[in-house]
Protein backbone atom coordinates (compact mmCIF):
# COMPACT_ATOMS: atom_id res chain seq x y z
CA UNK A 1 0.00 0.00 0.00
CA UNK A 2 0.96 2.75 -0.96
CA UNK A 3 -0.44 5.75 1.78
CA UNK A 4 -0.14 10.12 1.70
CA UNK A 5 -0.66 11.14 5.00
CA UNK A 6 -1.80 14.52 5.45
CA UNK A 7 -2.01 16.09 8.89
CA UNK A 8 -3.41 19.12 10.19
CA UNK A 9 -6.23 20.39 12.65
CA UNK A 10 -8.88 20.81 10.00
CA UNK A 11 -10.65 23.39 11.83
CA UNK A 12 -12.76 22.93 9.95
CA UNK A 13 -11.78 20.73 6.50
CA UNK A 14 -12.45 22.15 3.73
CA UNK A 15 -12.66 21.06 0.17
CA UNK A 16 -8.96 22.21 -0.56
CA UNK A 17 -7.51 19.21 2.14
CA UNK A 18 -9.80 17.41 -0.61
CA UNK A 19 -8.00 18.31 -3.42
CA UNK A 20 -4.49 18.54 -1.90
CA UNK A 21 -5.38 14.56 -1.19
CA UNK A 22 -6.93 14.22 -5.13
CA UNK A 23 -3.80 15.59 -6.66
CA UNK A 24 -1.45 13.86 -4.87
CA UNK A 25 -3.44 10.35 -5.15
CA UNK A 26 -3.20 11.27 -8.98
CA UNK A 27 0.53 12.55 -9.18
CA UNK A 28 1.96 10.13 -6.42
CA UNK A 29 0.18 7.06 -7.55
CA UNK A 30 -1.02 6.63 -4.18
CA UNK A 31 -3.97 3.73 -2.92
CA UNK A 32 -5.27 6.09 0.11
CA UNK A 33 -4.88 9.36 1.53
CA UNK A 34 -5.58 9.67 4.75
CA UNK A 35 -6.47 12.89 6.79
CA UNK A 36 -4.99 12.99 9.84
CA UNK A 37 -6.65 14.93 12.35
CA UNK A 38 -4.85 16.42 14.99
CA UNK A 39 -5.84 16.26 18.30
CA UNK A 40 -3.87 19.35 19.29
CA UNK A 41 -1.25 21.53 17.02
CA UNK A 42 1.81 22.92 19.33
CA UNK A 43 2.14 25.42 16.72
CA UNK A 44 -1.27 26.90 16.73
CA UNK A 45 -3.52 28.46 19.54
CA UNK A 46 -6.11 26.62 21.23
CA UNK A 47 -8.42 29.59 21.16
CA UNK A 48 -10.92 29.22 18.25
CA UNK A 49 -10.43 25.43 17.80
CA UNK A 50 -13.21 23.45 17.59
CA UNK A 51 -13.42 20.01 19.71
CA UNK A 52 -11.38 17.17 18.05
CA UNK A 53 -14.84 15.42 17.43
CA UNK A 54 -16.13 18.21 15.66
CA UNK A 55 -12.85 18.59 13.64
CA UNK A 56 -12.74 15.02 12.83
CA UNK A 57 -16.41 15.09 11.30
CA UNK A 58 -16.14 17.78 9.03
CA UNK A 59 -13.08 15.64 7.57
CA UNK A 60 -15.05 12.37 7.64
CA UNK A 61 -17.73 14.67 5.96
CA UNK A 62 -15.44 15.48 3.08
CA UNK A 63 -13.63 12.35 2.59
CA UNK A 64 -14.42 9.60 0.28
CA UNK A 65 -13.86 6.65 2.75
CA UNK A 66 -11.88 4.72 0.06
CA UNK A 67 -9.02 6.47 -1.44
CA UNK A 68 -9.87 9.73 1.24
CA UNK A 69 -9.81 8.49 4.66
CA UNK A 70 -10.32 10.93 7.93
CA UNK A 71 -8.66 9.10 10.52
CA UNK A 72 -8.21 9.49 14.73
CA UNK A 73 -4.96 7.74 14.69
CA UNK A 74 -3.03 10.39 16.60
CA UNK A 75 -5.70 11.13 18.92
CA UNK A 76 -5.50 7.11 19.23
CA UNK A 77 -1.80 6.89 19.58
CA UNK A 78 -1.88 10.04 22.13
CA UNK A 79 0.51 11.97 20.16
CA UNK A 80 0.66 15.15 18.91
CA UNK A 81 4.14 15.46 17.32
CA UNK A 82 3.78 14.43 13.71
CA UNK A 83 7.54 12.68 13.78
CA UNK A 84 6.43 10.22 16.68
CA UNK A 85 3.10 9.65 14.78
CA UNK A 86 4.96 8.60 11.65
CA UNK A 87 7.57 6.96 13.67
CA UNK A 88 4.61 4.22 15.04
CA UNK A 89 3.07 3.98 12.23
CA UNK A 90 5.76 3.07 9.89
CA UNK A 91 6.19 0.04 13.26
CA UNK A 92 2.71 -0.78 12.93
CA UNK A 93 2.49 -1.02 9.32
CA UNK A 94 5.63 -2.19 7.66
CA UNK A 95 4.38 -3.08 4.38
CA UNK A 96 3.40 0.50 3.61
CA UNK A 97 5.03 2.99 2.11
CA UNK A 98 4.74 6.35 3.74
CA UNK A 99 4.83 9.57 2.20
CA UNK A 100 3.99 12.91 4.23
CA UNK A 101 1.76 15.79 2.32
CA UNK A 102 1.54 19.26 3.21
CA UNK A 103 0.77 22.38 1.53
CA UNK A 104 3.70 24.98 0.63
CA UNK A 105 2.35 26.99 4.21
CA UNK A 106 3.39 23.78 6.19
CA UNK A 107 6.73 23.71 4.39
CA UNK A 108 7.53 27.58 5.20
CA UNK A 109 7.24 27.23 9.07
CA UNK A 110 8.47 23.33 9.37
CA UNK A 111 11.81 24.04 10.66
CA UNK A 112 9.65 25.01 13.75
CA UNK A 113 8.30 21.78 14.14
CA UNK A 114 9.58 19.01 16.21
CA UNK A 115 11.99 16.44 15.09
CA UNK A 116 11.63 17.99 11.68
CA UNK A 117 15.01 16.79 10.34
CA UNK A 118 14.51 13.11 11.49
CA UNK A 119 10.40 13.30 10.27
CA UNK A 120 12.16 14.38 6.42
CA UNK A 121 14.69 11.20 7.21
CA UNK A 122 11.36 9.04 8.21
CA UNK A 123 9.30 9.50 4.87
CA UNK A 124 9.39 11.06 1.71
CA UNK A 125 7.71 14.34 1.86
CA UNK A 126 4.86 15.99 -1.40
CA UNK A 127 4.70 19.74 -1.18
CA UNK A 128 1.62 21.16 -2.91
CA UNK A 129 1.51 25.28 -3.71
CA UNK A 130 -0.51 27.79 -1.13
CA UNK A 131 -1.03 31.51 -2.54
CA UNK A 132 1.07 33.45 -1.33
CA UNK A 133 3.41 30.94 0.83
CA UNK A 134 5.45 29.40 -1.83
CA UNK A 135 8.68 32.01 -2.02
CA UNK A 136 8.30 31.79 1.90
CA UNK A 137 8.58 28.02 1.55
CA UNK A 138 11.38 27.49 -1.28
CA UNK A 139 13.14 30.26 0.51
CA UNK A 140 12.83 28.83 3.90
CA UNK A 141 15.50 26.74 6.76
CA UNK A 142 13.90 23.67 6.05
CA UNK A 143 13.92 24.25 2.09
CA UNK A 144 17.49 25.29 2.33
CA UNK A 145 18.98 22.44 4.56
CA UNK A 146 16.90 20.00 2.70
CA UNK A 147 17.43 21.32 -0.87
CA UNK A 148 20.07 18.17 -2.24
CA UNK A 149 17.15 15.63 -1.81
CA UNK A 150 14.65 17.62 -3.59
CA UNK A 151 13.25 15.62 -6.39
CA UNK A 152 11.78 17.03 -9.98
CA UNK A 153 8.26 17.46 -8.99
CA UNK A 154 7.40 15.64 -12.44
CA UNK A 155 9.04 12.39 -11.27
CA UNK A 156 7.19 12.71 -8.00
CA UNK A 157 5.95 8.96 -8.20
CA UNK A 158 9.77 8.10 -8.03
CA UNK A 159 10.03 9.63 -3.96
CA UNK A 160 8.00 6.28 -2.73
CA UNK A 161 10.32 3.77 -5.01
CA UNK A 162 13.62 5.33 -3.74
CA UNK A 163 15.05 3.00 -0.93
CA UNK A 164 16.25 4.56 2.22
CA UNK A 165 17.55 8.19 2.41
CA UNK A 166 15.03 11.60 2.42
CA UNK A 167 13.53 13.34 -0.43
CA UNK A 168 11.04 15.66 -1.49
CA UNK A 169 9.00 17.16 -4.24
CA UNK A 170 7.40 20.33 -5.30
CA UNK A 171 4.28 18.95 -7.33
CA UNK A 172 2.97 20.93 -9.52
CA UNK A 173 -1.05 21.78 -8.97
CA UNK A 174 -3.36 24.83 -9.09
CA UNK A 175 -3.39 26.90 -5.84
CA UNK A 176 -6.41 27.05 -4.08
CA UNK A 177 -6.92 30.24 -1.74
CA UNK A 178 -9.45 28.54 0.59
CA UNK A 179 -8.48 28.16 4.34
CA UNK A 180 -10.24 27.01 7.77
CA UNK A 181 -9.27 30.51 9.19
CA UNK A 182 -11.46 31.83 6.24
CA UNK A 183 -14.09 29.64 6.79
CA UNK A 184 -14.13 29.97 10.39
CA UNK A 185 -14.37 33.96 9.75
CA UNK A 186 -17.19 33.63 7.38
CA UNK A 187 -18.99 31.34 9.95
CA UNK A 188 -18.58 33.96 12.80
CA UNK A 189 -19.71 36.86 10.20
CA UNK A 190 -22.95 34.67 9.64
CA UNK A 191 -23.49 33.79 12.97
CA UNK A 192 -23.34 37.43 13.78
CA UNK A 193 -25.67 38.37 11.20
CA UNK A 194 -28.32 35.67 12.27
CA UNK A 195 -28.49 36.78 15.89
Amino acid sequence: MRIGLLGGSFNPAHEGHIQLARKALAHLQLDQVWLMVSPRNPLKSRIGMAPFAQRLASARHLADGRRIIAVDIEHQLGQHFTVKTVALLKQRFPHCRFIWLMGSDGLAQFSRWRGWRKLAHLVPIAVLPRPGSVIPALKGRASSVLRRYRHDGRAASLLLKAEGGPGWTFLLAPQNAISSTALRAIRSKNDYHHD
